[in-house]
């Protein structure tokens, strides 16, 4: 039962269906000086109950600023509104938020939450593009908390009858796809391509692989009506065209891309590392069947987009430096090692992806680390569940064949400048 509700947890984690955006604030001042007491964490749901027992070590150690847990629900959207709602409304209810690292941007550009002091963080111990999350106009708004980056998952029983290295290219995961894939009665390649936040990721990874972006400089500036862009949505699109995306696939999110591998359906598949532990169950079809890779590019491996999460002080709070302290708690060695082994998620210090014991358990670490160190954030903006909805709509259009690459980057181009200007 354990992975099962870990896999829920890395599923709220990466998850992102953002809601409407309420426009900027006056910034608060960075946490410094008093502020001590008693606080609240708020957070998704802890599926995987590891979280409360750290919690429990905390407060014994520090009897005068004990720290309750608040849970909101599983449902990642729910869980943004609510603190959303609590936070426009200026209360003091929640003092830290486990929020998902998409939204740094829009809580840090609204006010909601409060910058932080670098030095006051162990930063440079950990993996270097998670930091990046949880900043915003040059200025650290959130500490990275668990990280998440896309692997390519393959059939290894597969490909070693077939004499093949997993592809490094896409020319050779689409070939592979195309040819052999139907030669065992598969799909030949999954990701995650219904219109939600899951393909707006997808759609991330395949345009920064191929060196393009959407936004840059913090959302002010377009960048996506480019000839990188162009390729890494037409990748997708010739895999709609020439089969080796099945148009059944466009309708999967995490958890049917996942299931449809687990089910011996699919020979390549891009999701998350929750996935190894699922996939390799005893009760998987694929059981000891199954390689982790980077995910491929045009010329070698590509670039993953970073998930994950981060905790920010509430802009309210009464005890800014109390959250403070228990920031650097939650990120310290001892704490993210218990992240991995007891809550099944991945850590955000560099070091514990180089431990011989973790790796022995979890043997996807190493090609994670190279995932995540190779990862790019989402788009920032503080419009961004406007961005993210754009994206969606122009991508659906590109992989049902209904828009060229050529038209949706100059259709998303004009959305986005659009969205760029209100903001």
């Amino acid at each position: 039962m354990r992975w099962t509700r870990a896999a829920g947890r890395a599923l709220l984690v990466i998850a992102v269906l953002l809601v409407g955006w309420t426009g900027f604030s006056a910034q608060p001042g960075t946490v410094n000086g008093e502020g001590r007491g008693p606080m609240t964490l708020v957070t998704a749901g802890d599926l995987t109950d590891y979280l409360a027992p750290l919690l429990e070590d905390w407060n014994a150690g520090h009897p005068d600023e004990p720290v309750t847990l608040v849970e909101l629900p599983d449902s990642a959207d729910e869980t943004r509104a609510q603190m959303i709602s609590e936070l426009r409304s200026g209360s003091d209810r929640f003092d830290l938020l486990n929020i998902d690292v998409a939204w740094t941007s829009e809580f840090a550009a609204a006010g909601w939450i409060a910058p932080l002091e670098r030095d006051r963080f162990p930063l440079d111990d950990f993996l270097t593009p998670v930091v990046d999350t949880a900043t915003f106009g040059g200025r650290l708004y959130a500490v990275p908390y668990i990280t998440n980056a896309g692997l390519l998952y393959y059939r290894a029983d597969i490909l070693r009858r077939e004499g093949l290295a997993p592809p490094r290219t896409w020319a050779e995961l689409a070939r592979q796809a195309r040819e052999i894939a139907p030669k065992y009665g598969l799909d030949g390649y999954a990701g995650q391509f219904l219109p939600y936040e899951g393909l707006s990721v997808n759609a991330t990874e395949a345009v920064h692989s191929a060196g393009g972006s959407f936004l840059r400089d913090d959302g002010t500036r377009v960048t996506v009506n480019s000839a990188p862009a162009r390729a890494g949505l037409g990748f997708l699109a010739d895999g709609v065209r020439e089969g080796w995306i099945s148009k059944e696939t466009l309708a999967y999110k995490e958890e049917e891309s996942r299931q449809a591998f687990q089910d011996g359906k699919v020979l390549f598949l891009r999701n998350w590392p929750y996935v190894y532990a699922l996939a390799n169950a005893q009760d998987s079809k694929v059981s000891g069947k199954v390689g982790a890779v980077p995910l491929p590019g045009p010329d070698g491996p590509g670039a993953s987009v970073l998930g994950g999460s981060n905790l920010a002080v509430s802009a309210h709070s009464r005890h800014p430096q109390s959250a403070a302290d228990l920031i650097a708690y939650l990120t310290s060695e001892h704490v993210q090692r218990q992240v991995l082994t007891e809550g099944a998620l991945p850590p955000v210090r560099a070091d514990l992806y180089d431990d011989p014991a973790l790796i022995r358990d979890h043997p996807y670490l190493p090609t994670l680390r190279r995932s995540v160190e190779t990862a790019a954030p989402r788009p920032k903006s503080p419009r961004y569940d406007q961005v993210t909805l754009a994206v969606q709509a122009v991508v659906q259009d590109v992989m049902a064949l209904r828009q060229s690459p050529e038209q949706a980057v100059v259709r998303l181009s004009r959305e986005l400048e659009s969205i760029a200007r209100r903001g």
